[in-house]
Parts: C-alpha cells; sequence; structure tokens
C-alpha cells in the first residue's frame, strides 16, 4: 500500500495524527525533500528505506514503489496534497501498475499562514471567497485564471509560489480592481521555526519582500480582510435564532463593527 501523507505546513507537531503513525509504521518512504520539514523522518523506523523525490523523477519516485509494493510506503508531501502536490500523475501510474494507495490529508500552508496572521479569510460583509491561485512560472496558469481577472472579484486571495514575481503580481493585481493600497501580507515558511511575517499593501509587496531577502518559500495574502473593519456575524448574535437557540432581543449589543488587534509578535510591520 502506498500512503500520500499530507506533512503539513512546516512544523513538526503540525502533521496529523494519522500521518505520524503512518511515518512509523512505513518500510519505505519517499519525502519531498525541498520542502518537507526533515525532522518529521526522526519518526522513521530504524530500518527504513528513504528517498528524496527532490532529487527523482516521477518515473524514478514510481520505480521505488513498484520495486516495493509488498511493503509500507509513505509518499510525503508539503502541507495538504491536493494543492501544488503533483500527486494525480502519481496516482494515475498506481493504477495502471494495479497498486492500492490512499490519501492522508494535511493541515495547508494557507492555513498556517491565516494562525500566522491571526486573521480569519472570511469575514462578514468583507469577503466570503478565498481564492487560491498563483503566478504563471514553469508552470502555465490558464488564461481565464490570470490573476487580473480572478483580482475582479475582490475576495479574498491566497497566491502560491510566486514570492519571486512579486512586481508581476502587484501589476495584475491593480490591472483587476485592487487598489494600490489594499491590505496584503507575505507570510514566508509558515509555521516554521524561522517564520517570518511581513504586513505590506498591494503596491508595496515587491518592495517589502526584497527588504526581507524574501525570494520563495512565501505565500502572499491580499484583500480587506487583513483591514480592520467588518460586521459581527449573525452566528452567535442574540438577536439571531439557531436549531440550538433561540434569539435574546433584550441583550444589550455594545458595537456592529468590530476592530481586530494586530500582535506584534514575530511580525515586521
Amino acid at each position: 500500500m502506498v500512503h500520500f501523507v499530507g506533512a503539513g505546513s512546516g512544523a513538526v507537531d503540525l502533521i496529523t495524527v494519522r500521518g505520524q503513525k503512518l511515518l512509523k509504521n512505513a518500510d519505505v518512504i519517499i519525502y519531498a525533500g525541498s520542502l518537507v520539514n526533515a525532522e518529521l523522518l526522526k519518526e522513521a523506523k530504524e530500518n527504513c528505506m528513504i528517498y528524496n523525490s527532490a532529487k527523482m523523477t516521477l518515473e524514478e519516485v514510481i520505480k521505488v514503489m513498484q520495486e516495493n509494493k509488498e511493503k509500507e510506503i509513505v509518499r510525503l508531501h508539503t502541507g495538504d496534497t491536493s494543492l501544488y502536490g503533483a500527486i494525480r500523475e502519481q496516482m494515475d501510474a498506481l493504477k495502471q501498475l494495479q497498486i492500492p494507495y490512499d490519501i492522508c490529508p494535511g493541515v495547508s500552508s494557507f492555513c498556517g499562514a491565516a494562525a500566522a496572521l491571526q486573521m480569519e479569510y472570511t469575514l462578514p460583509n468583507v469577503s466570503q471567497t478565498v481564492i487560491i491561485t498563483r503566478m504563471p512560472g514553469k508552470t502555465p496558469v490558464p488564461e481565464r485564471e490570470d490573476i487580473s481577472k480572478l483580482a475582479k472579484h475582490q475576495a479574498t486571495m491566497v497566491i502560491f509560489l510566486s514570492a519571486g514575481l512579486l512586481e508581476g503580481l502587484e501589476k495584475k493585481l491593480q490591472l483587476g480592481g485592487c487598489h494600490k493600497d489594499m491590505p496584503a501580507a507575505i507570510v514566508y515558511k509558515a509555521t516554521w521555526e524561522d517564520e517570518k511575517i511581513i504586513r505590506c499593501s498591494v503596491s508595496t509587496l515587491a518592495k517589502s519582500a526584497k527588504e526581507n531577502h524574501i525570494t520563495k518559500t512565501a505565500l502572499v495574502i491580499v484583500g480587506n480582510v487583513l483591514g480592520d473593519n467588518y460586521e459581527r456575524s449573525l452566528l452567535y448574535h442574540p438577536d439571531f435564532s439557531t436549531e440550538f437557540r433561540k434569539a435574546k432581543k433584550n441583550e444589550i449589543i455594545c458595537h456592529r463593527v468590530y476592530k481586530k488587534r494586530h500582535h506584534i509578535g514575530k511580525e515586521n510591520l
């Protein structure tokens, strides 16, 4: 059996309990060496065979799986396997070879980045949609998904694999209608020990990254959810009845619009 495992966003203890158990029981581990925290490999058995897929082709990865198909194999990917994980081509190859596999989800870096920023992607009357995308690089992006077109929605945007393309990103965001002063953030290595957070604006993304020597392994978050104003949700509002609670219309509500607190912590403001 081949187990595709999401390693989590970076911190060793953010792998799932299931993923950790699979690692401990694995006879073979093939891990994405350029992105996965190598500390996770300490969970491996003493006689476990370990391969770094950063130095391998797809064909070489599949060959290792085929040669060890009677063993427990963990294919360890960064974050969650469903985002930019290139697992579909691996699964299709395993199907052809009739090698069984399953998937263990992981904590994506976009979740880790939100935690680092102490933010919520979906604020009432600000944004109820999250767009996960990237700038075109070696891997092209369909023209219909160009960031200038996606930006027109004014939804929260989480932009992967684009830390070295920020000048072009700024132009596309503004072409799509994002104001130059719209809040933005760059989160370098979210949840890792050397995590770094930079709060900026759409028009200062490239400058901010350059000043902080960030060229890769960072997420860009853009949207008014990074600002200060939002409306209170109805979920816990005393005027709002739910299946579990009746409205309490006489309860005094102090504020309708709230201000978020920005914590200094590891941030460079």
